[in-house]
């Protein structure tokens, strides 16, 4: 064990909450695909294997990328960028549609689709954080840095919150906490929330998905009763914690997962806590908790600007992401289709996650080496001393 995390560089306890979070996604995933399987006539190993595949290619994606110095990503960033845009606008008028919301675009030759938002994530994260550090001499010029940033943020929300409003939002989230640790004004940044909430009531009242938004909110507001249609989902997430108990009802052996639409990815929380009990949810929930905390960490360990803004960027929106996932489950906020990271199964969401980890990861492998080279300084300054004869 202790060769193989050798090989591993950066902080050591974020690759082994990873590693938890990864195998208990396989063992939540092949409990939860049963239905899934039947509909579609498969066996559940033919999903756990594909899981498992992904799950190895997210690790493979996360080594390698962990391995490249974090400050090439700034470079990457634009790149990423002049892709995205195109990209989601492409997925907004000719995307694959389901559930009436325009989200994936099919791969060609390996007929894979693929959720353009999880690009755009990562694409915005790092240029955020590339023009903030590069921006710092004018930061509070509205023309050189204000209006490209404000842009930016506002041109990716758009063009996801018609198709994936919950996704827009907690990425909108990521970049407000981006612009003030950037050091962006909070009158610039109040500016930026209103013209997003003006973006935000148009989508809501005018944009293609307006009647189903509208429903969640207003069931969620109202509590509507058991049974009712509008409901469905969260009363039965609700009835498969409340089953659960203390100590829950044993791995595979959950009862909702037959009933809710989305048990292996939105409701897999749900599931857990039904087989595994709230402690289980408790020890989950630490585990996200616990690698927000080194993502923390790592941010403040970070000498330079740059690192700081990217792992502090990445790992909010890692930790929003799971917290929105389980709010939903427990019935604190409306329904929406935010997996949890490492555990939920998906396909390119479980890739672009790994990147992120690896991104991080890079960042606390430069602040490791840096520390290692000052220390070598150190050794080899009491070295130079020692040799020097006394005097006298």
């Amino acid at each position: 064990m202790e060769q193989a995390f050798s090989k591993l560089k950066g902080d050591r306890w974020l690759w082994i909450i990873i590693i938890v979070l990864s195998v208990w996604s396989l063992l939540a995933v092949y409990s939860s695909v049963g239905t899934l399987a039947y509909k579609e006539g498969k066996g559940t190993e033919v999903y756990l294997i594909k899981h498992t595949l992904l799950i190895f290619g997210g690790f493979a994606l996360m080594y390698f990328s962990h391995l490249l110095d974090y400050r090439w990503y700034a470079g990457i960033s634009k790149i990423l960028m002049a892709i995205t845009i195109p990209l989601l606008l492409y997925t907004l008028l000719f995307g694959n549609t389901v559930n009436e919301a325009s989200r994936w675009v099919t791969i060609p030759v390996i007929n894979q689709t693929f959720q353009t938002s999880d690009l755009a994530k990562l694409a915005l994260i790092t240029f955020l954080a590339r023009t903030l550090t590069r921006k710092q001499e004018n930061i509070k010029d509205v023309k050189k840095a204000f209006l490209p940033i404000m842009g930016s943020v506002c041109a990716i929300f758009v063009l996801i919150a018609p198709a994936n409003l919950s996704t827009a939002l907690m990425l909108f989230g990521v970049s407000v906490l981006l612009l003030i640790i950037g050091r962006i004004s909070i009158k610039q940044i109040a500016y930026v929330c209103l013209g997003v909430f003006v973006l935000l009531v148009l989508v809501v009242s005018l944009g293609p998905r307006r009647e189903t938004y509208m429903s969640r909110v207003e069931t969620y507001l109202s509590g509507e009763q058991a049974d009712s249609e509008k409901s469905f989902q969260a009363d039965h997430a609700k009835i498969a914690i409340a089953s659960g108990g203390l100590f829950g009802k044993g791995p595979g052996n959950s009862t909702q997962r037959n009933v809710l639409p989305h048990p292996y990815s939105d409701f897999i929380f749900a599931i857990i806590i039904e087989e595994y009990g709230a402690i289980g949810g408790v020890i989950l929930v630490c585990l996200y908790v616990a690698l927000m905390f080194r993502c923390i960490r790592i941010v403040t360990l970070s000498p330079k600007a740059f690192g700081a803004l990217l792992a502090a960027g990445l790992g909010f929106s890692l930790a929003l992401q799971a917290l929105g996932n389980m709010a939903v489950a427990v019935g604190l906020g409306p329904v929406t289709g935010i997996p949890l990271p490492l555990v939920s199964m998906g396909g390119t969401s479980i890739l672009f996650t790994s990147l992120a980890f690896g991104i991080i990861l890079s960042v606390s492998r430069n602040i490791d080496e840096m520390k290692g080279v000052g220390k070598q300084n150190e050794q080899s300054k009491k070295v130079i001393v020692g040799e020097i004869p006394a005097m006298g």
